[in-house]
């Protein structure tokens, strides 16, 4: 089962059990992949864990700064039974299903549950634009809320924060200090700040878009501010560098 219950807040990913060849659902259905791989998360309060990263293909939305535009067309048709396969081969405890926009895919809730099922710890980072309230409770989210530099801020799905609990976490990209505000103001006015301080909420996130925001600028906005977030730099492009993917 997923290593953090609700009440416990614990931190590590536990080894699962090795699953069956078949279960009830598995192997129905399938996904476009633009690529499966093992590396070092680097974002969300998980950074810097060993991780493989099933990315799904496909996004609704096209953020000025998006990094992962080479997941928007293509990919390679896979079934569930060979997605799960192909998660086991590389023997992983924590799993990330992410994008793209992962959720616009009806069996990536399946086989987000199927990983929970064979004891895996699942992320799914999502773009805040689809529903959420579908994903197995035991699923850890990372949500994003777009900020106006996204030219996406139009597709916050609000709604979705009511669904987020004490395993989620949501993120901010900013790219400059309008953007800053805006999730300053956004956080104290959806009570998002308080959340995390009683303990509903895992995490803020506020993470600079790579070479436009200054890290020193945006750590001093958040000590002078006294915000209860993460200062949340992308740890991949540190160690590989901004252009490599597959990391």
């Amino acid at each position: 089962m997923s290593d953090r219950s609700e009440e416990s807040g614990g931190r590590e990913a536990t080894a699962p059990e090795p699953g069956p060849s078949d279960g009830p659902a598995e192997g129905e259905g399938f996904l476009r992949v633009t690529e499966i791989f093992h590396s070092i998360q680097g974002e969300s309060t998980w950074a810097g864990a060993p991780c493989t990263f099933v990315r799904l293909t496909g996004c609704p939305l096209r953020c000025v700064w998006c990094d992962t535009e080479y997941s928007f067309h293509g990919g390679t048709r896979m079934t569930l039974r060979e997605i799960l396969g192909r998660v086991r081969e590389l023997a992983c405890p924590l799993v990330e299903i992410t994008g793209g926009e992962p959720l616009i895919h009806r069996s990536a809730f399946t086989l987000a549950h199927q990983l929970v099922e064979e004891g895996y710890t699942v992320l799914v980072e999502t773009s805040g634009s689809e529903d959420v309230a579908p994903l197995d409770p035991r699923v850890h989210k990372i949500m994003d809320l777009k900020c106006p530099g996204s030219g996406e801020v139009g597709r916050n799905r609000w709604e979705n924060l009511e669904h987020l609990t004490n395993r989620d976490e949501v993120k901010f990209v900013l790219s400059h200090r309008e953007d800053y505000e805006w999730a300053r103001n956004t956080l104290r006015d959806r009570g998002l700040d308080e959340r995390v301080r009683r303990g509903s909420l895992q995490a803020i996130l506020f993470s600079p878009v790579w070479g436009e925001l200054e890290w020193e600028k945006l750590a001093e906005w958040i000590l002078e501010d006294r915000l209860p977030v993460r200062f949340q730099p992308q740890l991949h492009k540190l160690i590989w560098g901004p252009d490599r993917t597959g990391v």
